[in-house]
């Protein structure tokens, strides 16, 4: 009896293209369906996420699910796959779930995280996980600037041009930057409904003009305004962000859309 399963998984994006399978090079979506078929010895098994994450992007609580061909112990499951994949992927936890669960389509809400470093130099343990910010950076001045995204806005202005997407709508709920206690790194956090293609990557890279003085504290709340691309500060790099975890409904929740959706 086949059972749908969904995983929470950590990766190190570093050695990846990125989430999604591509032509060019490996990637968390295709070790995960190796490990499956290796399983279930050469059955293809298509593994779903809850969204795509760049090359070199990491995740702490990415989602995805999964149609396995029988009924399996989660516990036997979750040592199987993590004894097959990658040291640079972790599966965290798995569990079964109804039939029409999808990663994607019933996501809530996403956090992520963004790290900077403000030393001078960079340890080399961080290079691939941090972004190297060595400038007198005014952090007040970025924590002022972030709330002006609270809220339900048009994000065009973030978001990268080589999009598909047409609407550019989207919910924040929190944005923050916390400085460390020596002040030598930054951590910003983000958590909404969704998010745009490289929308992240360009929010930081505009804070960090304006916590350089390079841009006015008010220059966030202008963009939202523009609705351009052009007119937003560079794309931070990829290294310093974090899928930190993706939220649900319950499953009796799910359950009871699905049926008012006649999908039972």
């Amino acid at each position: 009896m086949q059972q749908r399963y969904k995983a929470t998984i950590a990766y190190d994006g570093t050695p990846y293209v990125g989430f999604q399978v591509q032509p060019n090079g490996p990637s968390i979506q295709a070790a995960l369906e190796k490990a499956l078929k290796l399983m279930t010895k050469g059955q293809e098994i298509p593994v779903y996420g809850s969204g795509r994450t760049d090359s070199g992007v990491h995740a702490l609580g990415q989602v995805v699910h999964f149609d396995y061909p029988s009924e399996i112990e989660t516990e036997g499951l979750l040592r199987a796959l993590n004894s097959i994949l990658d040291d640079a992927i972790c599966v965290k936890a798995v569990e079964p779930v109804e039939k029409h669960f999808h990663a994607r389509y019933h996501a809530l809400r996403k956090a992520y995280l963004y790290k900077v470093s403000l030393a001078p130099f960079i340890s080399p343990f961080d290079r691939h996980y941090v972004l190297h910010h060595p400038y007198r950076t005014d952090v007040s001045r970025i924590q002022e600037a972030l709330p002006a995204l609270i809220g339900s806005h048009n994000f065009k202005s973030f978001c990268s041009t080589k999009t598909d997407k047409t609407v550019f709508d989207r919910e924040i709920y929190r944005a923050e930057c916390q400085p460390s206690e020596d002040g030598q790194a930054l951590t910003f956090y983000f958590e909404g409904n969704g998010f745009l293609y490289n929308m992240v990557r360009i929010i930081v890279g505009t804070c960090l003009q304006i916590g350089d003085g390079l841009r006015p504290v008010e220059n966030l709340s202008d963009l939202l305004s523009i609705q351009d691309r052009n007119a937003a500060g560079p794309t931070a790099k990829a290294h310093g962000l974090y899928l930190h975890h993706v939220d649900y409904p319950s499953q009796e929740e799910r359950i009871a859309k699905s049926e008012a959706n006649g999908f039972y």
